[in-house]
């Protein structure tokens, strides 16, 4: 049986388990499930978007628990606090783990999560399942050109790029790069390794799109470089800034649905429920 608590996030075919969830006055998230049946396994699915969000991810475990159920699952594409995956100066938390820790004590049976911002957050989860980008990407470029390029925004999208095009056999990567100010998360130094791009089209590959600076920078310095159409893919569009600078500057731009709050219709949107193929 499947627990979806956002009743417009339904990433896994299934029966339904019924329930109601609300927040009291005073800010404190709520469950009552409807259906008393006894099942042998519950997968919840979730989209963690804000505390408010892991707060009735918690109360639903517990919930559940007090139904007698032992195998309980736990499905979250994007986990939060995923790129505080370092303490870059002093007096930070370690946000990732924070998150991790608070998870690992409800002691679930698997958590699955799609395309994490590195190796960190995998490492910190127990029981973690990682779905990777490849489903997605693949997706992506059957509705693209053939004479396509690969572009990898930053050092830090390196590892999994070449493992993607690895897994599509049919293009060639372009290693770009950045300078970020660690104190104030200023970018600036965007370079193309190459001068001429001779038309070829391009698509930059990454796992979070936030304000969209990082784009927007290398996409000037792909056209300075003769690229031909620009193309975005990004597994979780979070978008803090809107989509319009975005959608000024790439012919199509790429997600899923794994973020509530992306905001264009304009947006090509792949869901989850297409990539992860979950076995219930």
């Amino acid at each position: 049986m499947i627990l979806n608590l956002d009743q417009n996030f339904k990433p896994i075919d299934g029966d339904e388990i019924q329930h109601e969830t609300f927040t009291f006055s005073g800010g404190e998230p709520h469950i009552k499930i409807q259906q008393s049946n006894e099942y042998d396994k519950v997968i919840i699915t979730h989209r963690l978007n804000s505390f408010n969000d892991l707060g009735i991810l918690l109360v639903a475990v517990d919930a559940v628990k007090r139904l007698c159920i032992k195998n309980i699952e736990l499905v979250i594409p994007y986990f939060p606090a995923a790129r505080q995956d370092r303490v870059m100066v002093r007096g930070e938390a370690l946000t990732v783990k924070v998150y991790a820790n608070i998870i690992n004590e409800l002691k679930l049976d698997k958590v699955t999560i799609f395309d994490p911002h590195s190796e960190v957050t995998p490492a910190l989860l127990n029981d973690c399942s990682v779905i990777n980008n490849h489903s997605f990407i693949s997706k992506v470029t059957q509705q693209l050109p053939k004479d396509l390029i690969l572009v990898s925004p930053d050092a830090g999208a390196l590892k999994k790029i070449h493992k993607l095009a690895g897994h599509l056999m049919d293009y060639e990567v372009l290693e770009c790069g950045k300078s970020r100010d660690v104190k104030t998360g200023d970018l600036s130094g965007f370079k193309v390794p190459v001068k001429n791009l001779d038309n070829c089209n391009c698509l930059i590959v990454d796992d979070i799109c936030d304000g969209g600076g990082t784009f927007l920078g290398l996409a000037e310095e792909l056209r300075k470089c003769n690229a031909g159409d620009l193309y975005l893919a990004v597994s979780h569009g979070i978008f803090s800034k809107g989509t319009k600078t975005l959608l000024e500057n790439f012919k199509t731009v790429f997600t899923t649905d794994s973020i509530k709050n992306a905001d264009s219709d304009a947006l090509n949107f792949i869901s989850i429920k297409e990539i992860i193929n979950y076995e219930v």
